[in-house]
């Protein structure tokens, strides 16, 4: 897409010029597809039905940058009084955009939806971003990038909620040794809930939807045969453990981006830097070309201090450019084997890992960031965010691409 949003009204306009009775035909057609596709009911059926004549319009106007160069920022960031200092940084920076927590890490909306929403009912909103819609008109004016950031299977709030749609240990929703629980991606109502935040999140003025934690659990091929959980769909696969889990993965990915058609949205997915060297991430699902097949933007995490030895780099906290120019090698040759490649924004680290221990670790700043975009620079790739899950970032990095 990567374009300025075209007002509905034309498209409407030009579907009155149609002949009523083909728009009725073609309508149920459509409506037919998805049901026999997918098997179920889709999400607005009417507007996902009529896609070919309609396109929801925000009413807010927002061009795509020359290259998206965005940073993250948290529900609290951005219903609070850290929101003006984000907005500075930006505007007194190459920096033109924000990625910004609508369903956060918990399984939270960051809002509370009105009374006539179909999440209204399930009690997960909170107050942080008090007017999401003043919100994104403060971004219109100041011409901010606006992406919503989804967290997907990764979800304690709906796992706690609704066991059945979780993974079970025993007779308890299991949790991971952080204490969190995730949501089976086997089933498509888990699919549906979060489909369901991202066109609400569409309607609000979003123009790209960031789908996280898009897989299952880490290590999950050591519990699969442990855990209660259902298959759904998948029950009547032929495909060994790993490949369902791949297919659950891109198919939950390839169904958000077909249900969001008509609201004119990019849809992105951050994924692990590790799956783009390997044929697929086994335990969690996740295969690199697959996933980058279904969506308008691919953002890798290649934060240095999220790898072992790799590459050759012993130490790659260390070595920040050393390890970006080596990913963007590898991760440029996965996707010049795709017909339609999606662009790549990876998310680049703007924090300091000291858990790693003295003589592992560097402290991130100015020089860190820099080397980093240097990196991606240099293997052509324009676009990049950057993480800090506390959105204090280094002052003084010079962003230009």
């Amino acid at each position: 897409m990567r374009k300025m949003k075209i007002a509905s009204s034309l498209l409407l306009a030009s579907a009155i010029s149609l002949p009523f009775a083909v728009q009725a035909d073609e309508t149920k057609a459509d409506v037919k597809f998805a049901e026999r596709t997918y098997g179920f009911e889709t999400i607005e059926e009417g507007i996902v039905a009529g896609s070919k004549l309609y396109s929801y319009d925000s009413g807010l106007v927002f061009e795509y940058p020359d290259a998206v160069r965005g940073i993250y920022v948290t529900g609290h960031s951005a219903g609070g009084a850290r929101f003006e200092r984000l907005l500075k940084l930006i505007d007194s920076t190459d920096l033109n955009a924000m990625v910004i927590d609508i369903k956060d890490d918990f399984g939270n909306l960051t809002y509370k939806p009105q009374e006539d929403s179909p999440l209204f009912d399930m009690g997960i909103g909170k107050p942080y971003i008090k007017d999401p819609r003043k919100m994104l008109e403060t971004l219109e004016e100041n011409k901010v990038y606006p992406i919503a950031r989804i967290v997907v299977f990764k979800d304690t709030v709906l796992a706690e909620k609704r066991p059945e749609l979780s993974f079970l240990e025993g007779n308890e929703v299991w949790k991971n040794g952080r204490g969190e629980s995730f949501v089976n991606p086997f089933m498509k109502e888990v699919w549906d809930h979060n489909v369901e935040i991202a066109i609400e999140a569409a309607k609000m003025g979003f123009q790209e939807i960031q789908f996280d934690y898009v897989r299952f659990p880490e290590g999950f091929e050591k519990r699969h045969d442990i855990l209660k959980y259902s298959m759904d769909d998948y029950a009547d696969s032929e495909l060994d453990p790993v490949q369902r889990r791949v297919e659950a993965v891109t198919g939950f990915v390839a169904y958000a981006r077909e249900q969001l058609k008509p609201y004119d949205v990019d849809v992105s997915v951050d994924i692990f830097g590790y799956s783009a060297t390997l044929p697929e991430a086994p335990g969690i699902g996740q295969n690199f070309s697959k996933i980058s097949e279904n969506v308008d933007v691919i953002s890798s995490m290649i934060y240095p201090s999220h790898w072992t030895s790799y590459f050759g780099i012993a130490k790659p906290d260390l070595e920040p450019y050393q390890l970006v120019t080596e990913y963007a090698k590898v991760e440029n040759a996965k996707l010049s084997e795709l017909e339609s490649p999606p662009v790549s924004r990876p998310w680049l680290q703007d924090f300091s890992a000291s858990w790693l221990g003295k003589g592992n670790y560097l402290r991130y700043g100015k020089e860190e960031v820099e080397a980093q975009i240097k990196a991606l620079k240099e293997n052509g790739i324009n676009e990049y965010l950057l993480w800090n899950a506390g959105n204090n970032y280094t002052e003084g990095v010079d962003y230009t691409p």
